[in-house]
Parts: structure tokens; sequence; C-alpha cells
């Protein structure tokens, strides 16, 4: 139901918001565009709260407003045509702010009457904790509905907690918007619409009996033999079909509105689902309460089918077009509950590998209410990509089954099931536990466009009989993205995380902003990684984040471009690259750490040495940072013997295969308080924050000597390097046949890493890798690219480069 239809059930409500309105000429305009105006400002995902923020926003609703209007006006209906002209000419009288921030407050005042009302309403009840475990009697006995079967109202229950549609004047800007509050609509509890649902149910049960009524007037009239008072009894019988028919009319009104409101929290519950594919926390049994709206919904609708059929019985005229009308609207009606809901309630991954298993389910939320589960049916799987989802859902393509299968984009195994009902639970479902994709088809890539980006999606669809016509049904999965290989897995989940989260809960197939504000995004970014690595960002986190996304241009809006397309400056990576290569060594080889908050990760090198350096404890002190310059490393900051910031080259995946971090960090004598990731801490002592994290040294087996790998920082004058260079015992132990006197030193990357340094810069170090040779010898170049090739500067110096160099010792 629209929040216009709530207040106009209440007709002191409806002539206060009319007033409202009326001063400053609104009111034809709140009443001729009600839906669109709270859907448009309701999704608003920020609440304007600066001036230039307000215009911005005012002068975008002032031109979806024209353009709705204009719209409208190819209307056939002659008057509605000149009220469109006389709201246009409105609409220039006003300026874009007055107009728009009058509507949002009237909004405001309209949400607020509606919580009180709903309140007063339902005042002094009481709810059962489970509506399954009621009563299992039907809900309508005749057409009289079983007083057992009201669902009362806890009255201990806040009001109702609508989010977004503040004054504007009294938001606080925070950084940061939950992005379940990007379809900021009015919250309805779900047991106040069973609630309403019920009352509306005992008000058509008042029309029931006069039905019955009529039909014995009626079945008297066709059986009594003629009287003087037939005439006069015949137009009764006709007054009194009249006005059943209005009651009937108004009891689908009713019902309209109420099946308004469940689809609302059922989008509602969708949307929640694709924000739990980023992470953020679900509620999924909310459904059983969705589901058992849809199944009161079915019980009202049938039984008003039953009282139209019965009511056509009673034949007093040759024609009747209105009742025949109202017929036509109750089956439809009947037919777009069921189809409705069909659903996705357990996705399939979203980032899809070809030819690996993954599961999937659907559920139809009508329970047993029509008898369907008696003989289920099969639920059949394609896949579709965008453009034929984009053309089945905006062309209301008709549904046939043979036709569907030159439909799929791919090749999917175990792509059907029989859809199953469960008697303890009233779960009437179909799960598909062993699927494969062995193929799919791909679209004409277009400019940039990649295969990562490319949105398929899962379509869903059966067939059955309802009340002796046919009814297909089809749903469509969250989008996916098909991958052949791990290394396209990040890019992958770029797309699927800005879809999750920006996507209109109401789309066409799979149609996204390329462009959110930083709010929205820190939102997201925080959902993601605290889902993935167990502890979620500070404010300190995603100001640098927030640093790393920015252009020469800054701007509080971010692009999907400068998201995960274009190279960060100064990188030959995105921004998405870095994030989820961190994201994904936290979680692989740092989770306890990260969540203890021993690593403070998200902080550039110029402000950890300005921290260390401020440090009291002094000598000693260090802490752990993501690398800037490297995908996926950790490196450690820390204060040497001489005052100075020293930073360690990153250490990456590869690195603790060999040895963890906490280990690593235990062989470093030159570690000894750990700086607090949290300000207002002081530091802690290294054993004491990492000591739950050391590996146990185990005992050698009997027979043998036992031998270990240990980290240490090379000095100046030692053998293979200089200061700054973290090693495995492997890389500080003496190569062989190599001798000082050979002229060979090697140049230490933390160096590299302490400078920051670009590509020229490096290209220089390794030029000082020979030392004694001369600087045009043709032999350095061969050196460079043998290192170059062993990957030496991620530390993975090992036999396979030593004879490598070993070539090239007697140059």
């Amino acid at each position: 139901m629209s929040l216009w239809k709530r207040i106009s059930s209440h007709v002191d409500c409806e002539q206060r918001m009319a007033a409202y309105y009326e001063e400053k000429g609104m009111l034809e305009l709140r009443l001729c565009l009600a839906p669109w105006i709270e859907d448009r400002i309701m999704s608003e995902q920020i609440t304007p709260n600066t001036t230039d923020q307000l215009e911005r926003v005012a002068l975008k609703f002032n031109e979806d407003l024209q353009q709705k209007l204009l719209s409208t006006r190819t209307a056939s209906d002659q008057a509605l045509k000149f009220r469109v002209v006389e709201l246009c000419a409105l609409i220039q009288r006003i300026s874009a702010v007055e107009l728009y921030t009058h509507l949002r407050s009237g909004l405001q005042k309209e949400l607020q009457l509606v919580t009180e009302k709903s309140v007063a309403a339902t005042a002094g009840q009481s709810m059962p904790l489970n509506p399954y475990n009621m009563n299992n009697t039907p809900m309508v006995t005749g057409y009289m509905v079983d007083p057992s079967d009201l669902l009362a109202v806890s009255n201990s229950c806040n009001p109702p907690v609508v989010q977004g549609i503040g004054p504007i004047h009294n938001v606080q800007n925070t950084g940061i918007a939950s992005p379940a509050l990007g379809m900021v609509t009015p919250k309805v509890e779900l047991y106040e619409v069973q609630h309403q649902i019920m009352q509306s149910l005992n008000e058509f049960g008042n029309c029931a009996n006069a039905l019955k009524l009529l039909a014995q007037n009626y079945s008297y009239m066709l059986n009594s033999t003629s009287s003087p008072n037939a005439e006069a009894a015949y137009r009764s019988l006709i007054d009194e079909k009249a006005a059943i028919v209005l009651t009937m009319r108004r009891s689908f009104m009713y019902y309209e509105s109420l099946h308004e409101m469940v689809i609302h929290e059922l989008k509602n519950w969708r949307h929640q689902q694709a924000q739990a594919g980023n992470g953020a926390p679900f509620n999924e049994g909310s459904l059983d309460d969705i589901q058992r709206c849809f199944e009161m919904l079915e019980s009202f609708i049938a039984h008003m089918l039953a009282a139209v059929k019965e009511l056509m019985r009673v034949r007093l005229v040759t024609e009747e077009p209105e009742l025949t009308h109202l017929l036509e609207q109750v089956q439809n009606a009947q037919k777009n509950l069921v189809c409705s809901a069909f659903i996705v309630d357990k996705q399939p991954p979203q980032v899809m590998k070809t030819n690996t298993r993954f599961a999937a389910s659907v559920r139809w939320l009508i329970g047993s209410q029509l008898g369907i589960h008696n003989n289920p049916p099969t639920v059949e799987c394609i896949i579709m990509s965008e453009i034929q989802s984009q053309r089945f859902v905006t062309r209301n393509t008709q549904m046939d089954n043979s036709s569907l299968s030159g439909q799929s984009s791919g090749e999917i195994q175990n792509a059907s099931s029989t859809m199953e009902y469960q008697q303890n639970n009233h779960v009437f479902s179909a799960s598909f536990r062993n699927m494969q994709l062995k193929k799919i088809k791909r679209a004409e890539k277009k400019g940039t466009e990649s295969v990562m980006d490319e949105k398929f999606a899962l379509f869903f669809y059966t067939t059955t009989t309802v009340n002796d016509f046919q009814i297909r049904v089809w749903t469509l999965s969250l989008p996916v993205v098909v991958i052949v290989h791990g290394n396209q897995e990040p890019q992958s989940w770029a797309t699927i995380t800005w879809d999750n989260a920006f996507a209109e809960i109401v789309r066409d197939p799979f149609m996204i902003t390329d462009r959110v504000t930083w709010a929205q995004l820190s939102v997201a970014l925080n959902i993601k990684f605290g889902s993935c690595t167990g502890r979620s960002l500070t404010i300190d986190n995603l100001d640098f984040l927030y640093e790393k996304l920015q252009r020469e241009e800054r701007s509080e809006y971010i692009t999907w471009n400068q998201f995960c397309k274009e190279p960060m400056p100064d990188r030959s990576f995105t921004f998405w690259e870095w994030f989820f290569a961190i994201m994904k060594l936290t979680k692989d080889h740092m989770l306890g750490m990260w969540k203890a908050g021993c690593i403070m990760g998200f902080i550039n090198k110029t402000k950890a040495q300005t921290d260390l350096l401020r440090s009291v404890y002094g000598i000693g002190t260090f802490l752990l940072r993501f690398s800037d310059s490297e995908l996926g490393g950790v490196t450690i900051a820390y204060v040497n013997e001489n005052g100075l910031v020293t930073m360690l080259a990153p250490w990456t995946a590869r690195d603790f295969q060999v040895l963890n971090l906490a280990d690593r960090i235990r062989d470093l004598d030159v570690l000894c308080w750990l700086h607090p990731s949290d300000r207002n801490a002081s530091p802690v002592k290294r054993d004491v924050a990492f000591g739950e994290f050391y590996s146990k040294r185990q005992d050698p087996v009997t027979g043998y000597v036992k031998s270990t790998l240990h980290v240490h920082v090379c000095r100046n004058g030692e053998n293979g390097s200089t200061s700054g260079t973290p090693h495995h015992a492997q890389e500080s132990m003496q190569l062989g046949n190599i001798s000082p006197q050979s002229g060979i030193t090697f140049y230490s990357p933390a160096r590299l890493e302490e400078s920051d340094s670009d590509a020229s810069e490096t290209a220089e170090a390794l030029e000082r890798i020979v030392i004694g040779a001369q600087p045009n010898d043709p032999v350095i170049s061969e050196i460079t690219d043998a290192l170059l090739t062993s990957n030496y500067r991620h530390g993975d110096f090992g036999m396979a480069d030593f004879d490598t160099i070993t070539n090239f010792e007697n140059f």
C-alpha cells in the first residue's frame, strides 16, 4: 500500500496533510504522482546534509519530475492532460530546492502520522512467537473468519523506525551510511500486515453473510408463486446485490493494498539477500513470516473468488459487465499472487567457475494453500545472459517450455528438481544440490569490456494448474559472473560487490549506476572486509582508502572506473586489485592477528614513520602495514638502533607458506614494542601481542638432528645484503662458490620499499647489483634479467637462482 493510501484511510490525517501541501499549491501534484514521489524520494541512499548536496539532489529531482509529467501527457484522458499542464506550470514557478524540501518534509510528516496510527491501533494486544504454532483450522469457515486465527500484535514493540527521511537540517553526516538504508522506505512490521489482512477478512465476512441471505431470498423468489409484492421483492434483490458488489469492490481494493505491502516486504528481503552476498547480516528466517502473509492473502483472494462466482449465480439481469470485470480482476490477482510468490531462497555462487559443482534452491511461498504440493511440479533451470534477461523481463516475453531451452547461454548439468513440501515448517521448495555449468556462451565484447564484467543469471521456471487454468511461474537469481580460471576471480568479485551493494530492488537486468558517493562505497567496503576478516575497518582505515581512490580532481563521488578499472596513480594495478589482495592475504594468513588488532594495516608510509618516531618507547617500536607497492604484501616498519625508521621488504602469501608471520616477528630481535592500532592505547610488548600466534617448536624425530628456519635483518657489512632486508635461513647463508672477492653483492629490496621507488629507480638499483664491473658491461643486463626472472625481489632466492648466478661468476 502506498503511503498516501494509508494516510487517506484516516480522515483526520488526510485533512491535515492536504492543508500542508496546499500551502505551496502542491496538493494536486502529491495526489497525481503519489506512488512516484514516494518511490523517488525514499529511494535516495543518503540524506542531503550540505547546501551544495541539497541543491544537486533537488535539481535532479526536479528534472526527473518534469520527465515524469511529460511522459504522462501522452495519456488519452483529456482531463489528465489538462492537470499535467497545470502541474508543469507549477514546478516552473517554484524553486527546485523549495519544491523538493516541502515534498520531502511532507513525507516525513506522513510517516510519523502512519506510525502513530499503527501503534494506537495495535496497543494492548499480544503476538504469538510463531504463526505456525497457532490452531490450523481454516481461516474462513463458510465466509466467516475464525477469530482464533486473528494475529495479534505486541504492545511492547517500538514504533517503526523510518530511516533516511529525517529533517534535512537535523541530519548529521557520519561519513558512513549503511547500504541497507539505500532503499529508504516506510518500515512496516510484518505482524502489522498480518493483522490488517485479518481485519479485512473479518470485514469481508460481513459481506459473505449478506451474500448468503441474498442467495436464500433469490431462491425463495424463484420457487414462489406469483404474488402482488413480486416486483418490489425483485427491486429489493437488485438493490441488495448492488450493495454487495460495491462492498466486494471495496474489499478487493483493500486486498490490492495489502498485496502491495507484502510485495514491498518481499522486495526488501531480496535486497537484504543481495547485501548478504557482500557479507552483510541477513535474517533468512523472516521469509517464514512473509510466507505467512502470502498464505493469508491466498485465502483472502480464494474466498473472494468463490464469493464473486456465487454472486454471479444470482442472475437478476441479462448482463452484468461490472461483475464480470470484477471476476476478471480477482482471477488475475490470484494469478499474480501465485507468480510473485516464486523466489530463489538459496542463491547460487555469484562467481561461478565452469566444471565446478554448486547448489541453489527455489521456494514457493504459498505453502499448501492451493494444493499444488499434492502433485508437485518439476522446476527447470537455464542460464541467461544479461541481454536475454532484459529481453525476457522488459518485453514480458511469453514463456514456453519448449522455446526456453533455446534461450540458454550455456549447458548446466542436473538442472531440474521436483518440488517437495515439508509438513513441519510449511516450506514448499525445490533444491538443486549438484548442478554444474559445463559450457558458457559469451556475448561480443565492446571497448574495454572483459569476461569478468559480463553478468548472467540462473532462470528457474515451472508450470502448474490452479483452478483449472495453467500458470507458468519463473524467477531470476542474483547476477553471476562466470569464470574459467582462478586469476579471473578478483575482477569478478568487483563486478558482483558493486552490483550487490548499489543495485535497486526493481530494475531492468542488470542495470546499475556507474558512480556512487564515498559514503555509500565506504559502507560496502567495510561490510566486505569485515565479513571476510572478522574485524571491521576503523574511521582511520576508511580515510586511508578514500585517499587511495582520489585522483587529481577530488570528488565525493567514486566512479566504477576508479573502483576497479583505472590503475592507481604511479601503480600498475587498480584499487580493487590492491584491496582484494590484502583481504585475501589477511583471511588466509593473518586472520587471528587482524582480529586481535595486532595489524594496523591501512596506513601510509609517511604517517607510519611519523607515528613511530613519536612513540615514547623509541627504539624497537614497530607496526605492520599493508604495502602500497606490492599486491597482497605486508611490511614491518620499526625504529632502528639509530632512532630512524626502517621499512622491511614486503612479505606475501608465498612467504607465509614457508614461515608464518608471527614466527617471523619472533625471530627479529630488533622488534620489541608493537605500536597500537588504537590511537588511545599504549604500545604492547611483542611477545604479549603475538605470543598466542607463535608456532610450538617440535621436538626432532629420534635419530635426526633438528633444523629450523629463521628470519633476521642483515646489516651493513654482512655477506649478501645491506640493512633492512628480511631473509629466510637459505637467503642469509653463504652462496656456494661465490666469494666476497668475486665482486658480487645484492641491493636490498627493502631499500626500494623505503623510497617507494618507481620503475626508473628500480632499474638504477639493479645496475648497482654488480660492483666493480664497467657501467656499460653487457653482463650487467644479463644478470639483471636473470634476477628478475628468478623473482629474487619477492624473497624467493633458491638453488635455481644460485645456478643462474654461478653462470656469470667468472666475468
